[in-house]
């Protein structure tokens, strides 16, 4: 039998071979640079910058298109992936000035969309209307809280006119009657009103419309207290801060 016949002492025998080989390895392993621990974190510390800066530019771009909310979404981001980045530090003071204008457009758009604007033909002309719900339903016959409309409506054959609209019971107003108005935080006064004789709709005009369409482009809410025929009275609050005149021209 050779020296080498048995598997078992193939092994053996190769073992000088292995062990020279990973002597090699380990020489040419100790021969390759070894990564710097302070160069990996300066890298890390760039492109973490480098990213902070591409956020802030973003946040920039909608602080100059004064889209607000993008520019808070943009902000929160920043602050929240890149705290103490000198990005986030750079856009601090627009960035709290952008979350305020964020919150106050979203309150302009919450109002502008409570309006309704219509325009329809009529006879030989077109009628305008701008109507807006109440705050709150009221109840005002005892079936439960409904809607409660203002409309503001030019008619090529009636003119200008404001009333409200109820959707159940009916106004203690037939013949005429007077209605507590009360503008913002103001004390409430007393104005004209009065109820058509028709089935046609459960509406009540406010008889000085011009006054009221006056108070509406300069008010945040109005309140009309008026009397119903289930007895005593009811009051309505409309947000209207949001109305857009332009789409009434002849009322201005």
């Amino acid at each position: 039998m050779t020296p080498y016949s048995s598997p078992l002492a193939a092994r053996i025998a190769g073992w000088p071979r292995v062990a020279a080989v990973l002597a090699v390895v380990a020489v040419l392993s100790a021969c390759q640079p070894q990564a710097d621990p302070e160069a990996e974190r300066a890298a890390q510390a760039q492109a973490r910058e480098q990213a902070a800066e591409a956020m802030a530019a973003e946040f920039d771009k909608a602080i100059a298109a004064e889209n607000w909310s993008l520019a808070r979404a943009h902000g929160d981001i920043l602050n929240a992936d890149y705290p103490g980045s000198a990005a986030a530090e750079r856009i601090a003071p627009q960035y709290e000035e952008a979350k305020a204008r964020a919150v106050e457009q979203r309150e302009n758009q919450r109002l502008t969309a409570l309006w309704t604007y219509q325009s329809q033909p009529f006879k030989d002309g077109r009628q305008v209307s701008a109507s807006i719900h109440a705050r709150e339903p009221v109840d005002t016959d005892g079936s439960g809280a409904k809607p409660v409309q203002l409309i503001f409506r030019d008619n090529p054959e009636w003119g200008r006119s404001s009333y409200l609209v109820l959707q159940a019971g009916d106004f203690d107003c037939y013949g005429g009657c007077k209605v507590k108005l009360a503008v913002d935080d103001g004390e409430p006064r007393r104005v004209d009103a009065s109820r058509p004789r028709t089935d046609e709709a459960i509406a009540m005009f406010i008889e000085d419309e011009m006054m009221l369409w006056r108070t509406a482009k300069a008010a945040r809410t109005i309140a009309i207290e008026f009397p119903v025929k289930a007895g005593g009275t009811r009051t309505v609050v409309f947000e209207v801060g949001g109305l857009a005149p332009e789409n009434l021209p002849a009322w201005n």
